[in-house]
């Protein structure tokens, strides 16, 4: 038996035991999906994703086991990091543990320092791509959808979105596998629209106007009234409207016919995002020095601005990715940036009277091993932190939840965080659980191999 198989296996027959009274598709029934719309209007629910690529160390937001982590690790931390300084929480002070502190002493987060997958573990597989698939999925499964494909189906299912419903599911970071359409194709308008930083506008036709007729040194020299967008954002009046003619003239009723007719209406919508103002938020301030920060500024911009707007995903490109194998010393600085940017965003959510109904959540394939390496890095772990912020309308914020100990295995480089004996601890699928129960679905663990949802965010 190969090792997916085997996963699977190990799966099913856990989740029997825990919860036997749920039957586990591997495929999406919307027949089984227990909804409710109660849930799913009182919330008005709106996340932003960020996804920590590479597996981002859990130490900036873990220190309670620095000393022992210190005393055991092939390198020493120290004559490395130089500065390492912990909290009154226990956070990385110089990689963004202020920041942290702040967020959770104002009520606005939530850090789970025990997120751990126990099947991982029991079959070895901390590998970047299988964990990545199965987290953005939200089941062990990897021949199912995304998490978000489910989502878009149920919602539409359900009424709660349709094809007038604006955006309902946006990407700042290209595909991925959140988006993968599982046995069922997806309707057009639920797949997700992307855009950048500076609100690149998929629904724009682009300028084309009169280019040929002119020299390099001419297109270089002349005016922008020469072939500057007009007011539909593109082709000349007269180009636009004979294309939009004979759109409706020679398609038939459905998706592309109603697409030509709202592109332009939703052309013009992007464009009232970009010129979106963000309020004054004095000493929280976007840094200016990334463009992660211009990322997570547009980001909270759209939400704030589309209510239909349910999802929006992320990676963190403009600070560089997690592997840290090596020289991970500019890890510290990237953490330092990530966490200014998510507390300039929930000032953001503030200012905007949105951090009841906006929840981010920040999370990544796992952890790293603890072991500080011979190249100065740290190798696969298989526990992360997992880290939630806002959403104030429907979550309740415990501050920091669960305590880790450190596993020596005796083996050189082999020093990991496992989550402590009676500590709260989750496998990675119940982020995906709790997702689709705060967007109104009453029983997620039949998409999510049995794993239900992180209580202590709902009591």
């Amino acid at each position: 038996m190969n090792r997916r198989n085997f996963i699977k296996l190990s799966l099913v027959l856990s989740s029997v035991a825990l919860s036997p009274q749920y039957t586990y598709a591997t495929v999406l029934d919307l027949n089984q999906i227990q909804f409710s719309a109660s849930i799913s209007n009182n919330n008005a629910a709106q996340t932003l994703i960020i996804y920590l690529y590479g597996g981002a160390s859990q130490l900036a937001g873990n220190l309670s086991n620095i000393d022992e982590i210190k005393t055991l690790s092939q390198n020493n931390y120290d004559n490395y990091f130089r500065n390492i300084t912990s909290t009154s929480n226990h956070f990385w002070k110089e990689a963004g543990g202020d920041a942290m502190e702040s967020l959770i002493t104002s009520g606005d987060m939530t850090l789970f320092r025990s997120c751990y997958s126990a099947v991982r573990e029991a079959n070895d597989n901390k590998a970047h791509g299988t964990c990545t698939v199965q987290n953005q999925k939200g089941t062990f499964d990897e021949d199912a959808g995304g998490i978000l494909a489910n989502l878009a189906q149920i919602l539409q299912a359900n009424g709660s979105v349709d094809a007038n419903t604006m955006m309902p599911f946006v990407t700042m970071e290209g595909e991925s596998h959140f988006y993968t359409e599982g046995n069922v194709a997806i309707d057009g308008y639920l797949k997700p629209v992307g855009v950048n930083e500076t609100f690149n506008n998929p629904y724009k036709r682009e300028r084309l106007r009169h280019w040929y007729n002119y020299t390099e040194a001419e297109r270089d020299s002349a005016p922008d009234t020469y072939w500057k967008s007009d007011e539909d954002g593109g082709f000349d009046p007269a180009i636009t409207h004979a294309m939009d003619t004979l759109a409706q003239q020679n398609n038939t009723t459905g998706t592309i016919k109603d697409s030509f007719s709202k592109r332009a209406e939703r052309s013009r919508f992007i464009e009232t995002i970009r010129e979106a103002s963000t309020p004054d938020l004095g000493d929280d301030a976007y840094p200016t020095d990334n463009q992660f920060a211009q990322k997570i500024e547009a980001a909270i911009k759209l939400l704030v601005n589309n209510p239909d707007t349910k999802v929006l995903t992320i990676g963190t490109g403009g600070l560089g990715g997690w592997d840290d194998h090596n020289e991970a010393r500019d890890y510290v600085e990237r953490m330092e940036s990530l966490w200014l940017s998510l507390k300039s965003a929930i000032a953001h959510l503030k200012a905007s009277h949105k951090d009841d109904k906006i929840n981010i959540m920040v999370f990544g394939e796992f952890g790293r091993n603890v072991n500080l390496n011979a190249a100065n890095g740290w190798d696969h772990g298989n526990l992360q932190n997992f880290y939630v912020l806002g959403g104030n309308g429907y979550f309740n914020h415990k501050g920091v939840v669960g305590e880790t100990v450190v596993e020596n295995t005796g083996r050189i480089n082999r020093l990991y965080l496992k989550p402590k004996n009676d500590t709260y601890w989750f496998e990675p699928l119940s982020i995906a659980a709790t997702l689709y129960k705060i967007y109104g679905i009453e029983n997620p663990e039949i998409m999510t191999d049995g794993y239900g949802v992180i209580e202590p965010l709902f009591n």
